[in-house]
């Protein structure tokens, strides 16, 4: 089974050279954080820090490459922060990077370690093929506030991913939505990590194939399959 990703011809004008890789896998183990995933988030946020060499995120090439995108589309790049950039300031403040489980842990660190957007949903929670597109605003983004399931819309305009149930990442790789993360009890993942020029594809595509050796290390036998960068 290979999961069917489309970018909407709107999305393309506003970011025509705009790639993603994706990493398809099945047969995944998660679970609670372990020591390993600790030291591999450890050791992202220091080749994070050898990379920027003292400059704060939002001035790495790539980083201002998204935050013109998301003022391109409405959004205010400073406020919502792309899912890059937001982890990478944790990684570089006191707190550090949060454990999540085991694997949101491994490709936060590749987000992190790379300065590249990436996601990760639970394949058996999809419906239907996922999209990239510019909502209407008529669109249901289903998400938790103060512990009870509230329904949110997109801003007409804002790029958003979404399968056949609805929003399942609002402001392009800005807030995932509950329905369809990785929890502890997935066993089937889509990893998307996602490009704007300057940034080389080959960069990306050796982040992807980065993530892919984690996930086998940590799902021995799973069945995972790098695609190429569309």
């Amino acid at each position: 089974m290979t999961l069917t990703l489309t970018v909407s011809d709107e999305v393309r004008a506003l970011a025509p050279r705009f790639t993603y890789v994706t990493v398809e896998a099945y047969g995944l183990v998660n679970g609670p954080s372990t020591d390993g995933t600790s030291a591999i988030l450890d050791d992202a946020a220091r080749r994070l820090a050898v990379r920027l060499e003292g400059r704060p995120p939002h001035e790495d090439p790539h980083m201002a490459a998204w935050r013109e995108t998301y003022t391109a589309f409405g959004a205010k790049p400073s406020r919502t922060r792309n899912s890059a950039e937001a982890l990478a300031k944790r990684a570089l403040s006191a707190a550090g990077l949060p454990r999540i489980n085991l694997l949101v842990d491994l490709y936060n660190a590749i987000s992190v370690a790379h300065l590249i957007p990436v996601g990760g949903e639970d394949i058996a929670r999809i419906q239907g093929g996922m999209r990239l597109v510019r909502a209407t605003g008529d669109e249901a983004f289903v998400t938790v506030a103060a512990g009870e399931e509230v329904v949110e819309h997109p801003d007409a305009g804002e790029v958003v991913w979404r399968d056949e149930a609805g929003v399942t990442c609002r402001r392009w790789n800005w807030r995932q939505g509950p329905r369809t993360r990785l929890t502890e009890e997935s066993t089937s993942g889509l990893f998307l990590l996602e490009n704007l020029a300057p940034m080389p594809v080959a960069t990306v595509e050796a982040a992807g194939a980065e993530l892919a050796e984690l996930l086998e290390k940590f799902s021995p036998g799973a069945r995972i399959t790098v695609h190429a960068p569309r």
